[in-house]
């Protein structure tokens, strides 16, 4: 979920117009938990969620295309510095007075040694507050040696793991190129339920070359027999430049009919919700509660910041002066990142001021994803001057509406059950309605 939110919202970003391309940075002095923003203590801009960035592999697998380097013989020590830097200076930008979550990300974090989970943890604690109930997530490959890491990150203040197991069949394993087995996937899920108990997720690819839907309900009852209290499934597409798109523009290996993948989408969640899953996004389901709360601060529109290469983040710089909401982008490459963070204090590469129509089509795009969809009391937090109801009008809407897509009332706006699954045919129009609203100041609002 993490990478398809970032890349989500990065089209968003790519739409708007550039603002800056680096900016100096210049501070004034920086001045019970809630998974809804809106229910908080605090405003939206005195609390954040934090996106930190390990942009290193061990090697690339066949179907990724994310921002990530291979290099065996990482500068921890100057890695480790940069991270802590950059986190202190954006945090101090912001002006927050509370970081709600941590996600450590990558690349393969759980490739950087836990001394360096520590060490940006402690950055965040010595900025600013640093929520007593705050969910730190550390993603991880189910590596033997990674595996065996896993104590001393919870050591380190990891208290949520995010497993990539992507498949139980070995063969599969080995076309993602993946480097860990099936028995490495159960092994390293035993010792994190033992360490992070309820705080386990799985993350599981369907659609894989060769795969039926068969061996796709027999894999689904293989996670459950083994996984925790959350799971995540992704869908396998096709990225440009990729191994994967190549071998299978050639015709070497083929991905299965998109009926096909629908029809494993549809069989996984009523599978899941037999057993106590309930699908609280798109793509994301959880037993007892146990529902990601960083991931749900993006579903929700709430300020993060992104630390470490490649990193995007979305939050009000008040400590420059600013009062509006900027999109940031910072440095790709380690390299040129790290002599940036060294020289500045951060690596910022793209600034996007964000309008409220941005803001809102944003919410719009990831909140949808959600069970819960937007919520009027989250909609006016961020548009007082135009209602859910006054914007999300028309006959095409209308259509949605009566044909059991979406549903528009006291609670909201929200998919159904069968319109959570065509979410994206659907974000179109719904995109479009934003625009024409302001486009139209003088429509009466209900």
């Amino acid at each position: 979920m993490k990478m398809a939110v970032c890349q989500l919202l990065s089209k968003c970003f790519r739409q708007q117009n550039i603002l800056s391309t680096k900016l100096p940075l210049s501070f004034r002095s920086n001045t019970q938990y809630s998974r809804d923003i809106n229910t908080s203590d605090l405003s939206i801009e005195d609390q954040a969620s934090l996106y930190v960035h390990w942009p290193y592999c061990s090697k690339r697998c066949t179907y990724c295309n994310f921002n990530k380097y291979i290099n065996r013989n990482v500068d921890n020590e100057r890695m480790t510095k940069c991270l802590t830097t950059e986190t202190k200076t954006l945090i101090e930008s912001s002006q927050v007075s509370r970081i709600n979550s941590i996600f450590f990300g990558g690349g393969t974090p759980s490739l950087a040694e836990p001394r360096t989970i520590a060490s940006v943890i402690e950055a965040v604690t010595k900025t600013t507050q640093l929520h007593a109930a705050a969910e730190v997530t550390l993603e991880v490959n189910p590596t033997l040696l990674e595996t065996g890491k896993l104590r001393d990150f919870r050591s380190a203040g990891v208290n949520r793991v995010s497993i990539g197991v992507q498949a139980f069949k070995d063969t599969d394993l080995k076309v993602l190129g993946r480097e860990h087995s099936s028995l490495d996937s159960i092994k390293c899920i035993e010792e994190a339920v033992s360490l992070y108990p309820g705080r386990v997720s799985v993350d599981v690819i369907f659609g894989r070359p060769g795969q039926t839907l068969d061996s796709w309900i027999t894999e689904i009852h293989q996670v459950l027999s083994i996984c925790d209290q959350h799971i995540s499934l992704y869908q396998l597409t096709l990225e440009r430049g990729t191994q994967l798109f190549k071998w299978v523009q050639s015709g070497l290996i083929e991905l299965p009919e998109e009926d096909m993948m629908a029809d494993m989408y549809l069989e996984a969640v009523e599978i899941l919700e037999k057993h106590g899953f309930e699908q609280y996004e798109v793509s994301n389901f959880a037993k007892n509660g146990a529902r990601s709360d960083h991931n749900t601060a993006y579903w929700t529109g709430q300020q993060y910041i992104g630390v470490g290469p490649g990193a995007h983040g979305r939050f009000v710089p008040r400590g420059l002066g600013q009062r509006t909401r900027e999109a940031r982008i910072q440095t790709l490459e380690p390299i040129p990142w790290m002599f940036e963070v060294e020289r500045d204090g951060h690596a910022t590469r793209r600034i996007v001021e964000q309008t409220d129509k941005d803001i809102l089509k944003e919410l719009v795009a990831v909140g949808l994803r959600t069970k819960e969809g937007v919520t009027h009391m989250s909609w006016n937090l961020r548009c007082p001057d135009h209602t859910l109801w006054s914007v999300f009008q028309g006959p095409t809407i209308a259509s949605l509406i009566n044909t059991q897509f979406i549903i528009l009332d006291n609670r909201g706006l929200r998919t159904t059950k069968k319109g959570m699954a065509v979410l994206d045919a659907m974000l179109p129009d719904l995109i479009i309605a934003i625009e024409n609203r302001f486009l139209i100041p003088s429509m009466t609002q209900r």
